[in-house]
């Protein structure tokens, strides 16, 4: 019963920054991750975190722009984007799993969208 909620998104202009949070009732041990999905395009991966926060991993497309973090004391991880581009125009989701056991949990998703 594990519920992820996204907030954070909206309309941006080309360069701006945007900071997204994902809730959840607990994060017990989970490895937490932002994907992204653009109209007639796969789901990408944009940014994994694991359980401590000691290791993070960002997609090539946002190193450098973007930021994964978590606060496990709030049940919260978040993803900090900077110098955003049209590019970074999609539905962001957030998503949890175990560790090497991929990501079975979702939110509903929210959409960011980058004007230019």
């Amino acid at each position: 019963q594990v519920q992820l909620v996204e907030s954070g998104g909206g309309l941006v202009q080309a360069g701006g920054s945007l900071k997204l949070s994902c809730a959840t009732r607990n994060f017990d041990t989970f490895v937490m991750a932002w994907f992204r999905q653009a109209p007639g395009k796969a789901r990408e991966l944009v940014a994994s975190i694991n359980w401590s926060g000691s290791t993070t991993s960002h997609a090539d497309s946002v190193k450098g722009r973007f930021t994964i973090s978590r606060d496990n004391s709030k049940n919260t991880v978040y993803l900090q984007m900077n110098s955003l581009k049209t590019e970074d125009t999609a539905v962001y989701y957030c998503a949890a799993g175990r560790e090497g056991q991929g990501y079975p949990y979702w939110g509903q998703g929210t959409q960011v969208t980058v004007s230019s």
